[in-house]
């Protein structure tokens, strides 16, 4: 018997069919709203009653005029949800070539495996609990029906260490004896599908998952791979795979507090070395997605982006997320740190770049937010105030 769809992801799918979300082209008429829409929301209890307006369609929880949720009550759910709207499966040109299934006791890997939504794999995570499908991972497998990648021997499932095998799917196994084993072979198993080696890697703090997982939307996007270091120590692996792609720029990502200035000594031998941090994982988060050098980097310090949020008590749905920054409106991943609050970096953060116009909003740009998580992770107050963030403004309301 085919597996039940999840409320969550049918609730997001109808969403999805309703349109919502969605961003412009360039125009001249842009600027900077000067004024913050409203006082900052920290979530009270105006949300529960604005959450049950409308259980029907989700409004205004699932989605509001500038943000879509994927509300999963976890990561599983989450991926799942997230894979069907990049891929809906109507056809065989909108079906993945394949999925990544990893354990779900693995964020490491998991953040790794994100290597391998970048072209030329196109192969989004999903997650399995120990070596059992959970519904929502066997519901979008069904639906998904991987039609095999021929840059990874025609497989449909890339099986990222010891996880749960799917009957009656094609495999590749990606075989590693710990986390940055694996990454290194996701790595390996990335460079051979795209004929070359990145010529950038991440490396992410191993101790640290709210500090790593910004790390994931990008590995998704670029196909640079995310690789692992401890406070004080860099593991073989880790070098091993470094040196595979010959001299490369190497982006450390987070303070000195989760990768040591020694370790960046030791990763000086192998490339040339930049760090990019924050001083707690919101503001790392949103240093990420300011932080350009060259090619790599998301460079948004403008209007006009899509921006995923995800709450960084739920490393999970870092790697469950990534395929929202590598599609459709792309994007950093930034933090929410408590589930009923808006930090003020992020808020100055969208107010730096939110869209504006002179004369006419049609010849703006816009913003848009995926919000992953139910309102344990993410409240609705926070998401009504991101929704009024992104919100295009007249660059003078009183002309």
């Amino acid at each position: 018997m085919r597996a039940r769809l999840p409320r969550t992801i049918a609730l997001l799918l109808l969403v999805l069919l309703a349109g919502c979300g969605g961003s412009g082209d360039s125009g001249d008429d842009t600027g900077k709203s000067r004024e913050t829409p409203g006082p900052p929301v920290l979530g009270q209890d105006s949300g529960d009653e604005e959450a049950q307006a409308d259980p029907g369609l989700g409004f205004p929880s699932f989605a509001t005029k500038n943000t879509t949720r994927v509300g999963g009550a976890d990561a599983v759910a989450d991926a799942a949800g997230i894979a069907r709207a990049i891929f809906p499966s109507r056809s065989r040109d909108t079906r993945p070539t394949s999925v990544t299934l990893v354990d779900k006791a693995d964020w490491r890997a998991a953040m790794s495996a994100a290597q391998l939504m970048s072209r030329p794999t196109r192969s989004p995570v999903l997650f399995s609990d120990g070596d059992e499908l959970p519904e929502a991972t066997q519901f979008a497998l069904d639906a998904l029906e991987p039609t095999g990648a021929p840059k990874a021997g025609n497989a449909q499932v890339l099986r990222i260490g010891a996880t749960a095998r799917p009957k009656g799917l094609r495999a590749s196994d990606v075989e590693g004896g710990d986390f940055a084993t694996l990454a290194q072979a996701i790595d390996r198993l990335h460079t051979a599908a795209a004929g070359s080696p990145s010529r950038a890697v991440v490396v992410a703090p191993s101790a640290s998952p709210e500090y790593a997982m910004p790390a994931a939307a990008w590995a998704a996007k670029s196909g640079d791979p995310v690789l692992w270091a401890g406070k004080n120590a860099l593991p073989a692996p880790t070098r091993a795979a470094i040196v595979a792609h010959r001299r490369p720029r190497i982006y450390v990502l987070g303070p000195a507090s989760v990768i040591s200035e020694a370790v960046v000594s030791q990763l000086e031998r192998l490339g040339t070395v930049r760090r990019i941090s924050g001083n707690d994982p919101v503001a790392n988060a949103i240093a990420f997605a300011r932080f350009t050098d060259g090619r790599f980097g998301w460079n948004v310090t403008d209007p006009g982006h899509g921006l995923v949020f995800a709450s960084g008590r739920r490393p999970l749905d870092a790697a469950a997320a990534a395929p929202l920054s590598a599609s459709g409106t792309y994007g950093p991943l930034l933090l929410v740190g408590e589930p009923n609050v808006l930090a003020r970096p992020l808020q100055d953060y969208l107010l730096d770049i939110q869209p504006g116009y002179d004369e006419d909003p049609v010849r703006g740009v816009y913003n848009h937010g995926w919000v992953v998580g139910d309102e344990g992770a993410l409240s609705v107050d926070v998401q009504a105030r991101i929704d009024a963030l992104l919100e295009i403004q007249p660059v003078d309301p009183d002309a």
